[in-house]
């Protein structure tokens, strides 16, 4: 009994695919007590063909318990798919920086696939045959083209796991280099890794801090998406109270508009763009399991989730960067292409000199910002750029993420008295203390341990 149901939709789904009706089993002849002539239905006796027509095949299957469960569906014939081609596709082979997706189970089966990649990789023997015969940029296409097939492969023809990693790279070498490393369990700048979990099984909302900001940022959304407009003007009229200048004028660069490059106008201005951007994207249907930001992306990211209303989220982002302003002039910041440990080895090594500096992020493998007063962050980069590392400053003029913003603690927990967060279903990861993190507590407290900059 429970089988006759799933056989009658094979049954029909055959039927649809072969054009042809089955012959109704066990029956020679319809039941002479039902009359036949007063409808369309017959009974099929004999297999038929089925009848042409200028739609799609249909056919209904029924099937009943004799518990008093019934079901019923109807089945329509797929649409035509089209030819195979001969050969399968091949991905663009022009070079430049690819990403080679690898995932496992566990953790240390990852480690395996990537070994296992790295002894599979595409000999470099037709480069050095090629270039024997004076014929190098042949081999270099050869080459891209075998690399971006390895990467087309793990991405679109793998099973996805819990345990995942990207290794980034442009050529054979690098990604050779990038495997190993993931293989030894190594940090390595070109290769991510992590393990997905339920609470974030969706799409995740990441939002940067300051230095994503372009000019011109956001016009055409203005002017050709209502929901972007919509919900700008919603954050400008929640900055209202606590700012004298128009967001969107500065977004459009108006001849009356202040100063993008001021602390307390970029940030403002900042969020609202990336608050208006997940709306529009929530508007497309793209829900967030997770959020997580830094900076004032991390305000943003706790308005999406719900967790602060969108004027509380305006009154922590405009007061606190105002707050800001009064350690202008006093502070710098620096990027190094160093990790957090190597940067805390070169800081004390250069106490004398450096003795203020301090970590102030860290951003990834070999991505260190360092924050302090100006002097002791020229002597910082000259003796990282002594060393080989790649060095520059952000162009901000206050030393955030760091001791300097002790002396503005009680203006920013004061002038933030009253927030009123709540909890949240979205999953907020805060950039605070690296895990994720009851909203209920984004209190003002929270908000000056996070420091804008």
């Amino acid at each position: 009994q429970a089988a006759a149901g799933a056989a009658g939709v094979i049954k029909m789904v055959m039927a649809l695919r072969h054009g042809r009706l089955p012959a109704t089993l066990h029956v020679d002849e319809p039941s002479p007590h039902a009359d036949w002539a007063q409808g369309a239905v017959r009974l099929l006796t004999e297999a038929t063909d089925w009848p042409e027509a200028d739609r799609p095949r249909r056919a209904a299957v029924s099937s009943f318990g004799i518990s008093g469960t019934n079901a019923h569906v109807i089945l329509e014939q797929a649409p035509d798919r089209p030819e195979p081609p001969a050969e399968r596709p091949r991905p663009d082979a022009t070079g430049g920086v690819l990403p080679f997706v690898l995932s496992a189970r566990t953790a240390g089966a990852l480690r395996e696939q990537a070994a296992n990649v790295a002894g599979r990789l595409p000999s470099a023997e037709v480069a050095e045959a090629a270039e024997a015969a004076e014929a190098a940029e042949v081999a270099e296409v050869a080459e891209v083209a075998e690399v971006a097939e390895v990467g087309w492969s793990l991405a679109t023809t793998r099973s996805v796991f819990e345990h995942r990693a990207v290794v980034v790279a442009e050529d054979r070498e690098s990604l050779l280099s990038g495997l190993e490393k993931l293989a030894a369990d190594e940090p390595d700048p070109a290769v991510v890794s992590g393990e997905a979990t339920v609470a974030a099984a969706g799409p995740v909302f990441v939002f940067p801090g300051q230095g994503s900001q372009w000019r011109g940022m956001g016009v055409e959304l203005l002017d050709g998406s209502p929901v972007f407009a919509s919900r700008i003007a919603e954050c400008e009229r929640a900055l209202a109270p606590y700012v004298d200048w128009s967001l969107t004028a500065v977004l459009r660069g108006t001849d009356t508009a202040t100063d993008p490059a001021r602390v307390d106008v970029v940030q403002p201005t900042l969020w609202a763009v990336m608050v208006s951007l997940a709306a529009v994207w929530q508007h497309m249907g793209v829900t967030p399991a997770a959020v997580i930001g830094h900076s004032q992306g991390e305000i943003a990211a706790a308005c999406v989730a719900g967790a602060l209303t969108l004027d509380d989220g305006a009154k922590v982002v405009a007061l606190r960067s105002q707050a800001l302003r009064t350690l202008a002039g006093h502070g710098a910041m620096a990027s190094l292409s160093l990790g957090a440990d190597d940067t805390a080895r070169l800081l004390e090594e250069l106490a004398e000199r450096a003795g203020d500096v301090t970590v102030a992020a860290a951003n990834g493998p070999a991505a260190t910002v360092v924050s302090g007063t100006p002097e002791r962050i020229a002597a910082v980069l000259a003796a990282a750029g002594a060393r080989g590392a790649r060095t520059r400053t952000i162009d901000v003029d206050y030393a955030s993420h760091g001791p300097h913003v002790d002396r503005i603690r009680e203006d920013i927990v004061s002038a933030l008295d009253g927030l009123t967060p709540t909890g949240s279903d979205i999953a907020f990861h805060s950039t605070v203390t690296a895990e994720r993190l009851d909203t209920s507590g984004l209190d003002a407290d929270y908000w000056f341990t996070k420091p804008a900059g």
